[in-house]
């Protein structure tokens, strides 16, 4: 169903998008000493070639980039070598009252750390100040163990005895990203039909390639694909693959298939779900339909579509996808 230009004209859309994930890695040994030494109250640093202590301490020697081993205690106490000002804090930031971003040289190391100074106002920090680590009551092995550092010269780090637990080794990071995403005109008519229940895609014109979702413009000309042609909800599996490997967040049990579906009069395929059968059911050419989601639950995403699922049909005959593959 050909819908024509006008929708086009429409104020694109546009919504607040959070991403957020925990980002999950090694430390290896020399970022691991590093933080097993912030878990029992400590700092250390690495002697490199030069005689220089760096803290953190490098993977790596910077002169001879070969590992370093040589690793030393250092102070908690230390001097500002340079310092900003954060008068609004932003989430996830240290401290969420206003605070100070520094560059502190603990006694010992020859480099410097970044931490927060807490400090009752940008007059109250300088270059030079002397200051000490304020530590967590409860590490875990990370650089928030310090949360923050104050004006002080003299240490007040935790007594307590080496942790018997093993040393540290993974760390997570939450990871957070939030902006404002504006759609294009294509991408807004297509999230629009979405709301709709419809799944609508873009042309340059006629005999022109449908793409979905559509594309700004025809990537072999560049002329905006305005025309909006209305698709069916069924059509074939070109390409798939078998999830059989769990992974943090996953919503689904594996084995399961994830699949790129050709819509019938689509130029394009796109990825989805295909569920309602066994996953070494799925095949090339297999026809599926989609499963909607309850209409009150409909909004402007994909997401309106839980899965595409086997209709029963013949299969296709691989020379009517071959070149979509």
């Amino acid at each position: 169903m050909i819908l024509g230009k006008s929708a086009v004209t429409d104020k694109p859309l546009s919504a607040p998008l959070n991403l957020q994930f925990d980002y999950t890695r090694s430390v290896g040994p020399t970022i691991g000493a590093f933080l097993t030494a912030l878990r029992d109250g400590k700092v250390i640093g690495a002697r490199g070639s030069d005689g220089r202590v760096y803290v953190p301490p490098p993977e790596y020697d910077p002169n001879t980039a070969e590992p370093v081993t040589d690793f030393t205690p250092v102070s908690d106490v230390g001097t500002v070598m340079s310092w900003s000002w954060m008068p609004k804090p932003i989430a996830g930031q240290p401290l969420t009252r206003p605070f100070a971003w520094a560059l502190i040289r603990l006694d010992g190391a020859d480099t410097s750390l970044l931490h927060v100074v807490d400090a009752e106002g940008p007059d109250a920090v300088s270059t030079g100040m002397r200051v000490r680590a304020h530590w967590s009551e409860q590490r875990a092995g990370r650089i928030q163990d310090i949360e923050y550092f104050e004006p002080g010269e003299t240490s007040t780090a935790p007594q307590d005895p080496p942790s018997t637990e093993e040393p540290v080794s993974m760390l997570v990071t939450p990871v957070a990203l939030d902006y404002m995403h504006s759609a294009s005109a294509e991408e807004s008519y297509f999230l629009r039909g979405l709301a709709e229940g419809k799944l609508i895609g873009g042309r340059t014109g006629p005999g022109g390639k449908v793409y979905i979702p559509p594309r700004g413009a025809n990537p072999t000309d560049g002329i905006p694909t305005r025309d909006q042609v209305e698709l069916p909800d069924k059509g074939i599996v070109t390409t798939f693959c078998i999830v059989n490997v769990p992974f943090m967040g996953q919503k689904i049990k594996p084995p399961y298939v994830a699949a790129y579906v050709l819509l019938d009069g689509a130029d394009i395929p796109f990825l989805h779900l295909i569920l309602e059968c066994d996953a070494d059911e799925v095949r090339m050419g297999m026809r599926v339909e989609a499963k909607w989601r309850p209409e009150s639950e409909w909004d402007y995403t994909l997401q309106n579509i839980e899965y595409f699922r086997p209709t029963g049909e013949p299969d296709a005959e691989y020379d009517t996808y071959k070149h979509h593959l």
